[in-house]
């Protein structure tokens, strides 16, 4: 025990910097006291071009999304069928936009699901997402401050993010897409020795020093705009350090050994459900092992030209690609084409849930310890007011479920965002424009 605590100690330090960094509980420091607060967690899930809606008056389709009625007695319609076993495990959510989306074009509001910022005209500055600064308060308890994985992966282009997580000064955080690159980040080990790693992060933070002291000087030569440019560059530069200096901080610690067993890491975008499903149980995983407690899903960008997520709904058999279906639901029928399209996304949600729920952690399960956000920025045809949204979890951090509550669109999202936040164990004075939590939400 003398050589584990000699380990702890050491550890709990980013190497040169003095910053206190809490480690997670490991077996060789002991039994947790009786009062260890457990682990609180969140997840944000985002599908592109919205779902099946008929205005009043118009003929109601079985394909809608929305209930009939707000309350606890409300009927699920049957894209919804698979999430019907856990309807107590989740609460229906109407009427929230971000008013800030409500001028922007159709295709532009993927990148402020989790922001709430204002992207128009030549100002395409995006601000943190949410998830990011909840990862600030919380990211140092895990090896991993987030983890933020895409179906497109990387970054996209502004308006057409392929990303839901923003850093500080509206940076996009590149996402992850192949579930091998995921499972070799959070459970592989590096290749070469401990050494070698050592001295590799010791090269890469020596790196970043001279670039950050050269910056010194050379910023004070340029213009204002480029002075503008330069900083954004910088902040790129200061999270590859802080990187570099939480990996150093967690070297001698080792991964969890995880199996892959179960898991198809070889899925790819030709194989939509495996891959879906592979994703999500990478989430569950990486929450189940503490190596994040925030993570961020986003199933498809809204580039309908490029994303290799838009072709989907036609290896499944529905026809068109994403963006088709969204068109064709407002001119047919009854959005069958769509609705089948959403059906399978909500059971592979439910299917994520489920597992979620069938997880223990403590005393209660995965699902009661994690607050989940799923939804579009889209309601039909790419308009961006009356997000469909659903909150799942979190019944230890005091959420009630098993009712649809509708809202007026005087309510922005950024009130459901800030409620989730301040049940993580940290507090939000104010995200985007916000006015305030949303208590039909809580016990």
């Amino acid at each position: 025990m003398k050589n584990a605590s000699w380990h702890f100690n050491r550890r709990t330090f980013l190497r040169g910097t003095g910053v206190s960094l809490a480690l997670p509980l490991l077996e060789c420091m002991g039994a947790p006291p009786a009062n260890t607060k457990r682990a609180k967690r969140f997840c944000g899930i985002y599908f592109p071009y919205g779902i099946v809606s008929r205005k009043p008056g118009e003929e109601q389709s079985e394909w809608n999304w929305f209930p009939d009625k707000a309350g606890s007695d409300y009927i699920l319609h049957k894209s919804h069928t698979a999430l019907e076993p856990l309807r107590d495990q989740f609460t229906m959510i109407g009427g929230l936009s971000h008013p800030a989306g409500r001028t922007m074009g159709g295709h532009d509001t993927a990148d402020i699901w989790l922001t709430g910022a204002k992207l128009k005209g030549n100002r395409l500055q995006n601000q943190m997402s949410i998830d990011q600064l909840m990862a600030q308060q919380i990211g140092d308890l895990t090896r991993y401050r987030s983890l933020v994985i895409s179906t497109d992966g990387g970054v996209g282009e502004p308006t057409r993010s392929s990303t839901l997580s923003f850093g500080r000064g509206g940076q996009p955080i590149p996402a992850l897409n192949k579930p091998q690159q995921i499972f070799d980040r959070l459970f592989g080990v590096a290749p070469g020795s401990m050494l070698d790693q050592r001295r590799q992060l010791e090269n890469s933070g020596s790196m970043i020093d001279l670039i950050l002291e050269h910056s010194k000087s050379m910023r004070g030569k340029l213009g204002k705009q480029d002075q503008q440019k330069f900083d954004e560059y910088l902040s790129s530069v200061r999270q590859i350090e802080q990187s570099v200096e939480r990996s150093q901080a967690w070297l001698d610690i080792p991964k969890p050994n995880v199996e892959a067993t179960g898991l198809t890491l070889e899925a790819d975008d030709s194989t939509p459900e495996t891959l879906i499903q592979t994703m999500y149980d990478l989430i569950l995983l990486a929450f189940q092992t503490d190596s994040t407690r925030v993570a961020t899903y986003q199933l498809g960008n809204m580039n309908g030209a490029t994303s290799i997520a838009g072709k989907f709904p036609s290896l499944l058999g529905l026809g068109k690609n994403m963006h088709g279906l969204a068109h064709g639901a407002r001119k047919g029928p009854g959005g069958e084409q769509l609705g089948k399209w959403q059906q399978f996304l909500n059971t592979q949600f439910a299917r994520f849930l489920t597992r979620l729920q069938e997880t223990s952690d403590g005393e209660g399960t995965l699902l009661d310890s994690t607050v989940v956000l799923y939804g579009s920025s889209n309601h039909h045809t790419h308009q961006n007011l009356n997000y469909p949204l659903l909150l799942a979890g979190g019944e230890r951090l005091g959420f009630r479920h098993g009712h649809y509550v509708n809202y007026d669109n005087k309510v922005p999202m950024a009130n459901l965002l800030t409620t989730a936040f301040n049940k993580l164990d940290v507090q939000c004075n104010g995200f985007a424009d916000s006015t305030g939590d949303l208590p039909e939400l809580l016990i």
